[in-house]
């Protein structure tokens, strides 16, 4: 049965991925099988992060003379939902590692652009997000973590938590307040004043290694920070979270597009009454319904991508609505894909058990779904008003 969105898979599954055919295949060969396991284990080996960095696949938008391909937004989600098919934990990874990469590639200097972009675009140096706070989230307004200007640099006092890739990223994209405003700056994992502590057992993405990272007197030299430090909140920083749940949404549709296939595939082998379960209206029409959400899904994603890549702002508000409906559209599909699996569908090891815990998640990460409600109805309310 051929399903939405599939290609089928090379006998590889090697070499660069370029596009969602090698990217399927990448995933099928070397993340599929053992997903599970990495969710049971709590992290990605480092055998599958050294592929991903053959692959390509760390920060591929980036130019070749930074290591990356110069791939365009919509190919990009394209391969972001193919990797949230198979894990969204490696998905999360790669989320944070590319807002980490962006952001220095656009708002760095020279110096630091030479430094750092090259090692992030070959997947030499790990990247992580560092905004969220105990007491916080991610509200940037509400950031208490400080970065103090002084003769020789910066020094950063805070704590940082669900740091994604925090137990095992080199840099960290920190967001502190500073004497004017919110600066971002890039303090490598072994400056010393760095704590990381590892947050385990979480309800999902379980293998994409979270942390709280804490800043005792963290002395920083002046090419730290990333771009004017008054503008940071305005420009680095929604830029960087536009990308990232641009990110999630690609994630979120392949977390649907998994529900999908795990769904289809178990329905038509399974009997009730000598009958299949594909056979059943009631199962048909959940199955029906997720194909639907999954294009629906597709469409707001690769539009979101083609204006990125177009340069228009309206990017902003198109991500917004399509990780919102995307994220919903996954939680509602893998709770009717366990339903679909019956009590296999909540055994230990259970792909679609994992789909469930995973896709609750993408409601919360990147601006949870109420704030995005209020942002889009914001929108639509001054477009009708102007």
């Amino acid at each position: 049965m051929t399903l939405t969105g599939t290609v089928p898979a090379t006998a590889a599954g090697t070499g660069p991925v370029t596009d969602r055919r090698s990217a399927r295949a990448f995933v099928d060969t070397h993340v599929v099988p053992y997903a599970d396991a990495y969710d049971r284990s709590g992290r990605v080996p480092e055998e599958l992060l050294r592929r991903v960095a053959e692959a390509g696949l760390w920060a591929p938008f980036l130019p070749p003379e930074s290591g990356g391909a110069g791939m365009d937004m919509v190919t990009l989600g394209e391969i972001h939902e193919e990797v949230g098919r198979g894990c969204s934990s490696l998905r999360s990874l790669l989320t944070v590692h590319t807002m980490v990469s962006w952001t220095v590639q656009r708002w760095g200097t020279a110096e630091q652009r030479e430094r750092w972009a090259a090692a992030l675009g070959r997947g030499d140096t790990l990247g992580a997000f560092c905004l969220s706070e105990p007491g916080a989230g991610s509200d940037a307004a509400g950031i208490t973590t400080t970065a103090t200007q002084t003769g020789g640099g910066w020094v950063i006092n805070g704590v940082k938590k669900w740091t994604t890739g925090g137990q095992r990223a080199d840099v960290f994209l920190v967001f502190a307040r500073t004497a004017t405003s919110i600066g971002a700056f890039l303090v490598p994992k072994d400056t010393p004043g760095v704590e990381v502590r590892p947050i385990d057992d979480m309800l999902g993405t379980r293998a994409s290694m979270l942390a709280e990272i804490s800043f005792t007197d963290v002395a920083l030299g002046p090419d730290t920070l990333l771009g004017p430090s008054g503008f940071t909140a305005g420009m680095v920083l929604t830029g960087t979270l536009d990308l990232g749940r641009y990110s999630v949404a690609a994630g979120s549709l392949g977390i649907l597009q998994a529900c999908l296939e795990a769904s289809a595939s178990y329905a038509a082998r399974r009997e009730v009454g000598g009958r299949p379960l594909a056979e059943l209206p009631l199962i048909q029409a959940k199955l029906s319904d997720m194909v639907t959400d999954a294009r629906a899904a597709r469409l707001l994603v690769a539009q979101a991508g083609r204006l990125k890549d177009a340069g228009e702002s309206a990017t902003i508000m198109a991500t917004w609505v399509a990780k919102y409906f995307a994220s919903t559209a996954a939680a509602r599909h893998a709770s009717e894909a366990v339903q679909i699996h019956g009590a296999n569908g909540c055994a230990p090891g259970s792909p679609v058990a994992r789909f469930y815990r995973d896709a609750k998640v993408m409601e919360i990460i990147e601006g949870s779904n109420e704030v995005q409600r209020i942002t889009i109805a914001g929108q639509a309310e001054r477009e009708t008003t102007r």
